[in-house]
């Protein structure tokens, strides 16, 4: 499903934006840091300078309806490279246990700034992937 041109196009991408929708359908997109697992993708909560990051829209719209997207993109003036890839699944917050850790760890380890965050108790999303979609030129220059 996730074949090794799509993996590597997506650890190539800094950013990714994350698709939710409440028990009524209606969308919500953020961008979000993200880090591949074998069968799932990472997204911690992060310390918010404004108030409790459990009352933010994405975990409220996942506890009310668990099916998410996850799009990473290119965008260049040269349109040859163009190209993007799709992950849909299920979305489970995790707010303590080992893969709960070892997701931190993977998303530390890809962000620099998160190393020096209080993430510890605070939830990560994990994408259940379930279906991949991609299109376009998803090659990774040396």
């Amino acid at each position: 499903m996730l074949n090794e041109a799509r993996r590597r196009f997506l650890e190539s991408r800094p950013v990714a934006h994350l698709a939710t929708a409440d028990k009524d359908g209606r969308p919500h997109v953020v961008p979000v840091c993200f880090a591949l697992g074998e069968t799932a993708l990472y997204i911690t909560i992060d310390e918010k300078p404004k108030g409790d990051p459990r009352g933010l829209k994405r975990l409220r719209n996942i506890a009310e309806n668990p099916n998410v997207a996850v799009v990473a993109d290119r965008y260049d003036e040269d349109w040859t490279r163009l190209g993007w890839v799709m992950l849909r699944g299920r979305a489970e917050i995790l707010d303590t246990g080992a893969e709960h850790d070892r997701a931190q760890e993977l998303l530390r380890a890809r962000y620099a700034q998160y190393r020096d965050m209080q993430l510890r108790g605070l939830p990560v999303i994990a994408i259940r992937i379930t279906r991949v979609a991609s299109w376009g030129n998803l090659a990774v220059p040396p």
